[in-house]
Order: C-alpha cells, then sequence, then structure tokens
C-alpha cells in the first residue's frame, strides 16, 4: 500500500491524470521532476496506460490560470477517494501581531468520497495540509 497521487494535466484532447505512484516513499525534488515529466508527456500524448490509470488522491492546480478558488469534482468511475482543488496565492490583508499586514493566501478545497475516507482522517489530513503549508522547509526534513 503506497499513496498514488493523480495530477490534473490539460492537454488539447482533455483532462488527464497522470500518476506519481509511491508519493509517499518520495522526497519533493522527485516527485516534482516526475510531475514535470509526466505532465510533458501527456501533453505529447506519449503516456502509457499503466501511467494514468490508479491514483488514490488527485491534485488539480488552476492557480497559474488566474483561478483563486474552484470545486474539484471526484471521477465516479475512478480509484481516487479524494480530489485537492488548489487555486492561486492572492495578497490579502492580515492581522499580524496588532498590525495590519500584508498576506500571500491561497485557498485549497478537498472534495471527498465519503465510503472512501471518514470524517476524522480527512480533518487530520487538512490540518497537516494546512501545518506543511505554513512551515514548507518541513515538508524537506
Amino acid at each position: 500500500e503506497g499513496v498514488d497521487i493523480a495530477v490534473a494535466v490539460a492537454t488539447d484532447g482533455g483532462l488527464i491524470t497522470p500518476v506519481v505512484f509511491n508519493a509517499d516513499a518520495k522526497k519533493v525534488p522527485a516527485i516534482n521532476a516526475e510531475v514535470k515529466d509526466l505532465a510533458a508527456r501527456a501533453r505529447a500524448n506519449k503516456l502509457k496506460p499503466h501511467e494514468f490509470q490508479g491514483g488514490t488522491f488527485t491534485i488539480s492546480n488552476l492557480g497559474m490560470f488566474g483561478i483563486s478558488e474552484f470545486s474539484a469534482i471526484i471521477n465516479p468511475y475512478g480509484t481516487q477517494g479524494c480530489i485537492l482543488a488548489i487555486g492561486g496565492g492572492e495578497q490579502k490583508a492580515k492581522m499580524v501581531g496588532g498590525e495590519l499586514a500584508s498576506a500571500t493566501v491561497m485557498t485549497a478545497q478537498l472534495s471527498v468520497d465519503g465510503r472512501v475516507f471518514g470524517g476524522h482522517a480527512v480533518g487530520a489530513f487538512l490540518q497537516s495540509f494546512a501545518l506543511k503549508l505554513e512551515n514548507p522547509s518541513s515538508l524537506f526534513m
């Protein structure tokens, strides 16, 4: 059992979700390189079927298109239990130590198949995800 992460990639033929298998056993730089390779091959229509089948968790990022927030829909015919929709960062006002400051804030919305993951597991994941984003250096430890 590993964590197999599908990444949504837009192609001329539509959306495809290549999979980073056993992502939990890989370091961030390796995952980054693999996603870049898979995305390039997806856009060139060079993926093998096993490279886009499976995936227990999907990530969809529309931030690079200027989308700040969106809801992603779980593929009912796939194997995924969740899909995480990542929006782009925006400058927002924030109180820091009683003073008004500017902060870059992004949104993330998680769609979950309740038959796969219970509420407690989802809450624990979102808490951990938020902590990692607030302290990104922890991703490299």
